[in-house]
């Protein structure tokens, strides 16, 4: 088994507050990995440490190989944060080429990666509009096109489709499943939504800063005896389904 993500007994506290209790999982390559928790449980903050934005104060987690932080995965991750880091002055296709620069990528590469990304989250029509016009939605999926663009081997991913039409999110999850099936991209996504955690190879459910449970969708609906996800979670935090 090729491991992708490895994250062994780590813990994170702002100032008395503990945000992360002993996290321990892995992530295989060429799996989507779902996280699912409320809003507060921990879910960004992992998200963070995996991605070296934040310091473990234990434990230790190893990305590709490498242990985190490490300069050389920059190139190698693409990660789309909860909320959207762009330059609101600038047009979506100048942020596009602007990120793309970062990662070296010759002319003609970037106007085929850019091409590419913004066909998948439909947004070509829109690249000459200056992003300060942009709606939530439209801000959203250029922060993913953004985390697209340098064909990374990892794709980490904070709730990527929050403010996203259904069908503009059924596209960009049949892409998720392509490039986890035809180029073997792992891919690990936080989301609230329960539909889409079916969608995932593998879940963790997160709820205080502690995994609660983990396993497939369909081992964790037998393993509490439930129909669809919105139960599981409610009987994996001890509320009454």
């Amino acid at each position: 088994m090729a491991v992708s993500v490895e994250i062994s007994h780590v813990q994170k506290q702002f100032r008395k507050h503990i945000v992360l209790q002993d996290i321990s999982l892995t992530v295989e390559k060429g799996k989507i990995f779902g996280m699912i928790g409320p809003s507060g449980c921990g879910k960004t903050t992992l998200i963070k440490v995996m991605v070296g934005m934040l310091k473990a104060d234990q434990g230790q987690v190893t990305v590709l190989g490498e242990p985190v932080p490490q300069f050389d995965l920059i190139e190698k991750i693409g990660y789309m944060a909860q909320s959207d880091a762009l330059y609101t002055d600038l047009t979506g296709n100048e942020n596009l080429q602007f990120f793309a620069k970062l990662y070296h990528l010759s002319k003609k590469q970037r106007a085929e990666k850019i091409a590419y990304a913004a066909e998948v989250v439909q947004l070509k029509d829109d690249l000459k509009r200056k992003v300060q016009d942009y709606s939530g939605g439209m801000k959203r999926r250029l922060s993913l096109a953004i985390a697209l663009i340098q064909n990374p081997e990892i794709l980490i991913l904070d709730e990527p489709t929050v403010g996203i039409d259904p069908a503009l999110k059924k596209m960009i999850w049949m892409e998720l499943e392509r490039l986890r099936d035809k180029e073997q991209k792992t891919i690990f996504i936080t989301t609230h939504v329960m539909d889409e955690a079916e969608k995932c190879d593998e879940l963790a459910l997160m709820r205080e800063g502690k995994i609660l449970t983990q396993g497939t969708p369909k081992k964790l609906k037998t393993a509490f005896d439930a129909d669809n996800f919105d139960d599981v979670f409610l009987k994996a935090g001890g509320y009454q389904a």
